[in-house]
């Protein structure tokens, strides 16, 4: 059996145009060694995985390298300097015997080329007396000798070292060239991949090549040859893209149940709420930036997965999703402290659900929203369709009722339930004129069996009070006299709480309903004139406190209790509040507006201001002990002073 090496040192770089994702630091390395310009001491601080010891390496090879070159004119590629390298690892040797060690080694010249290369890994796990014991010597060391530090934690280390050091600083390999090193390398070993399956990997590896490289030869060791995005995410327990959008196009539909099944699937699989919700507002974010065709090229993920961010930003609109984003993160800041998580997503999922509602545009943004039940449940409404007559198919789903008809007379009727008000348009004569569309009000269409056609053309009255008349235009009936069919007829129905108004399909209501708005405007005052009625000061406490007793349904228990903290006063059209300090002066003045309106409207009076002192320690002094209580009935009363002498009482 042949012996597997794994990918990261199977595929670790062996000159700088072989590292990926540090162009900049290696370019500078080059550049130091052809210019004869390297420092004696090197810091490699950054991630892990991202070619800090690759790089150290590299360099001490190429430094005697390019001396060898100078002196012998050639170089040979199997050339050894493995007795100029040398490396430690100071998680293991951290004392201060092990640096005393390293430094009488130092004096030692090299046997072959020109430098000695120290490459100390983990630099930051030196003590204290070994960081100070090394001090004197990486500060002039003999000019053999050049030191590489290279760490994960830059600021555990003393900055007496960081002052001695050139340092360099290796970044994070971002995801498309790690994206292009395992493309690189599925090739090389025969594997088929697919984008977004390498992008994934790449996502996963967190900047860290050496990361990514261990993850491939994980997923070849599931998948074989042939490598998916989907056996990527199972294999890596990732949430897939496909979750978010379908959740997403179902928050767009305000479908409540299905997205509760979604989650509770999500959940099954083992992924924690915390990370759902995470994930779902970095899909917000996304939809956000893929709306613009500038900013698309910020997305971290592969073109098949971009088409799909593209085709649903446009599905939602900008202010839905700053709304969503908002709900989704403060969810996540409140999952932790939450007792019950899974309630606490469940809600966000049914708010997100419910923004594109039109009662929630109705609200304020801060009240929280969700779409009742009888909205979920309704099915969606059908394009009005004319009347017809109830058939048998139909029949079966119809109920009986009794109708009281006009004259007087009781009989069944058949009651079928359309999903639209229906309207009715007879055709016109050429005797007669033509006749106004009759309306059917109500959202139930009534047939009565008759024995005879009857035709009635009267127009149709507008509603009063409770009732509403309802009237079918005329309809052909068989011939047979004898052949019992169903005819419209002139029927009265009775609506309970029904309030008091026209329709506005058809041109006689049309009419009315300008009629009724002329009215209430008749009754109202006219533009332009203030009311001036006058009232009694009973009037208008009754009505501040009819106010008062309105805001406390609002749940406005603040101002309840400042509007009740001291009877107000008023001085002509004026009223005076009194208050102690700036605060409640700010949260009454803040509601003035509504308080002002109401009062209006109640005394009909249009004069009416307030006027609000702040006097400080206007507040009432309330009496706790024994001895205040007798004060304050003393001061209403001086008699009972007198009483208490009399009889020798104690206070």
């Amino acid at each position: 059996m042949e012996h597997f090496v794994v990918s990261a040192r199977k595929y670790r770089p062996q000159g700088f145009d072989q590292v990926v994702g540090q162009k900049s630091i290696t370019r500078t390395l080059e550049n130091a060694i052809t210019n004869n310009h390297l420092a004696q001491a090197l810091l490699f601080t950054g991630p892990r995985g991202v070619g800090k010891t690759t790089c150290a390496r590299i360099l001490a090879k190429k430094i005697n390298q390019d001396s060898t070159d100078h002196q012998k004119g050639t170089v040979h590629p199997d050339e050894d300097f493995a007795f100029n390298i040398f490396e430690l690892d100071a998680a293991s040797n951290n004392s201060v015997e092990d640096i005393r060690s390293l430094i009488d080694q130092v004096r030692i010249p090299p046997q072959t080329g020109r430098f000695k290369v120290y490459i100390i890994d983990e630099v930051h796990m030196l003590s204290s007396a070994a960081f100070n014991a090394f001090l004197k010597t990486l500060e002039e060391p003999p000019a053999h000798a050049i030191f590489i530090l290279a760490t994960t934690e830059k600021h555990k280390i003393i900055p007496t070292i960081l002052s001695r050091c050139q340092i360099f600083d290796f970044k994070r390999i971002t995801v498309e060239d790690i994206k292009e090193q395992l493309q690189f390398v599925a090739q090389a070993e025969g594997i088929q991949a697919e984008d977004d399956a390498l992008h994934l990997m790449a996502l996963k590896a967190d900047g860290a090549m050496r990361d990514a490289l261990s993850i491939f030869d994980r997923i070849v060791s599931f998948c074989g040859n042939n490598i998916s995005r989907t056996a990527v995410a199972e294999n890596l327990h990732i949430l897939d893209y496909s979750y978010y959008f379908s959740i997403t196009d179902l928050m767009l539909q305000g479908s409540i149940p299905d997205l509760l099944l979604q989650l509770d699937e999500i959940l099954a699989q083992g992924f924690d709420g915390q990370h759902f919700i995470n994930g779902l507002c970095s899909h917000f974010r996304d939809l956000l930036v893929a709306q613009t065709p500038q900013t698309i090229r910020l997305l971290e993920v592969g073109e098949t997965v971009k088409q799909d961010y593209a085709r649903q930003s446009q599905a939602a609109d900008r202010s839905w999703l700053l709304n969503a984003l908002d709900i989704a993160n403060q969810c996540a800041l409140s999952y932790r402290n939450s007792r019950n998580p899974r309630l606490l997503v469940e809600l966000c999922l049914m708010q997100l659900a419910s923004l594109n509602d039109l009662e929630q545009k109705k609200k304020p943004s801060s009240q929280p929203y969700i779409i009742p039940a009888r909205k979920v449940k309704a099915p969606a409404l059908a394009e009005p369709t004319a009347p017809s007559l109830v058939d048998t198919a139909s029949a079966a789903n119809a109920v009986d009722v009794s109708i009281t008809t006009s004259e007087g007379e009781t009989d069944a009727a058949v009651v079928a339930e359309p999903e639209v008000p229906v309207v009715a348009e007879p055709e016109a004569s050429a005797e007669t004129e033509p006749e106004v569309p009759i309306v059917v009000e109500p959202e139930i269409l009534i047939l009565e069996k008759t024995e005879a056609p009857v035709l009635d053309d009267t127009e149709i009255p507008s509603k009063t009070g409770a009732e509403t008349a309802v009237e079918s235009a005329p309809t052909p009936i068989a011939s047979n006299p004898e052949t019992k069919s169903y005819a419209p007829r002139k029927i009265d129905l009775k609506i309970e709480g029904k309030r008091p108004g026209v329709s506005s399909l058809s041109l006689k209501s049309i009419q009315e309903k300008r009629d009724l708005q002329a009215q209430q405007k008749a009754s109202g005052p006219a533009p332009g004139v203030k009311r001036n009625k006058e009232f009694t000061t009973e009037a208008f406490l009754s009505a501040w406190n009819a106010y008062a007793d309105q805001i406390i349904e609002e749940g406005k228990f603040n101002l309840h209790s400042h509007l009740t903290m001291e009877t107000p006063v008023l001085e002509g059209t004026e009223i005076v509040l009194t208050y102690p300090n700036d605060t409640i002066r700010l949260e009454v003045e803040r509601d003035q507006g509504a308080l002002l309106g109401f009062l209006a409207n109640t005394l009909e009076n249009d004069h009416l201001n307030i006027k609000i002192n702040v006097v400080e320690g206007a507040v009432k002094r309330y009496a706790y002990t024994p001895e205040e209580k007798y004060a304050q009935l003393k001061e209403q009363n001086p008699l009972l002073e007198v009483l208490r002498s009399s009889l020798d009482l104690d206070v």
